[in-house]
């Protein structure tokens, strides 16, 4: 290769990085969307193989079908509960008094009991200054899922009219063989579709089973209570701990004692390990993923993709141990094959 043939590469190679992070910090927050839409692509597939192929169904009618299909059994269900959510905020009373009512009653009881105040004039202050600011950050949320739930259809669309198309192309730019070509492409899947059928499968048992846990012990809103339980499975380590502590601690200061420790006992018997059970058996049965990856994977994710994290934040961290083990195989291990 001439010296000018390098100077070209190295040029269009520069202008390819350089455009590519321009673009990409500027479709930072439609991201969501595009990585949801190539979830359910992922997940929907085969089913467009096989009325394109098998029954000679057209692809734009085809695909239509199946982004109504999608609608229908995915983004119509998230919105519901989006909407749950939303109409069970709206009833709450934002006056910052009778907010704060609550807590300075816990803090009395607390001070009363050991003598420790524990809300002090420059904490009310900063509740108080900080209730508008999550009100704003609550309607910028809700209007960003919308707008990322319309880019997700839209692109969704055009993914199963152009399928194999994009799945060629991406397989001719990946820089690997054939076989680990081959390997990468399936481990993406499977980790994909464990997460995006484990996760909201984890979510909906615990946020079921947490309802029932807050009916018997008779816990306050128990239909708000149980949605944020579902949100709050997503998290690792920590997980539905977030919603029934508070809610426990806060029924024993108010004098609750025996409700309080029975949704403490079912929080750490039943809620908990239900976590720990079913989001390993899921993801080990249908991804054979570490559970380490899939903690650390979710931290990483959430922090870079926000909720789409969840599933890509695994991806990202079983990719690049899987590259690892790659060059390893091929370049450590005195393997004569080239990646």
């Amino acid at each position: 290769m001439s010296t000018k043939e390098q100077y070209w590469k190295i040029s269009l190679i520069v202008f390819i990085i350089g455009l590519g992070i321009i673009l990409f910090r500027q479709i930072t927050p439609f991201l969501g969307g595009l990585l949801g839409a190539l979830t359910i692509y992922i997940l929907v597939r085969k089913q467009m193989i096989y009325l394109s192929e098998k029954r000679k169904m057209k692809r734009n009618f085809a695909a239509i079908l199946i982004t109504a299909e999608a609608i229908l059994c995915f983004l119509l269900p998230l919105a519901l509960v989006v909407w749950l959510l939303v109409i069970n905020l709206q009833n709450i009373n934002l006056d910052p008094q009778t907010i704060i009512a609550p807590f300075e009653e816990a803090a009395s009881i607390i001070k009363a009991k050991t003598g420790y105040n524990i809300l002090g004039g420059e904490v009310i202050s900063y509740v108080i200054s900080a209730l508008p600011h999550i009100g704003q950050m609550l309607m910028g949320g809700i209007s960003s899922f919308a707008v990322n739930m319309f880019v997700l259809v839209f692109v969704l669309y055009f993914m199963l009219i152009g399928g194999k198309k994009m799945e060629q192309y991406i397989n001719d730019i990946l820089p690997f063989n054939e076989t680990n070509t081959q390997h990468v492409i399936h481990e993406i899947t499977m980790i994909i579709r464990s997460n995006a059928i484990g996760i909201p499968l984890l979510a909906i048992i615990q946020g079921g089973v947490a309802m029932i846990g807050y009916w018997i012990f008779d816990a306050p809103n128990i239909l708000l209570s149980g949605l944020l339980t579902c949100f709050a499975s997503v998290i690792p380590m920590v997980g539905t701990a977030l919603v029934w502590v508070p809610i426990a601690v806060y029924m024993a200061l108010i004098g609750n004692w025996l409700q309080a420790a029975g949704l403490a006992a079912f929080g750490a018997i039943i809620i908990s390990q239900l976590d720990n059970l079913i989001r390993f058996m899921i993801q080990k049965k249908m991804a054979n993923i570490h559970p380490l990856i899939t903690i650390f994977g979710v931290v990483i994710g959430l922090s870079i993709f926000g909720f789409m994290g969840i599933i890509f934040g695994p991806l990202l961290l079983s990719l690049f141990f899987l590259f690892v083990d790659m060059f390893k195989r091929g370049y450590l291990d005195g393997g004569q094959t080239s990646a």
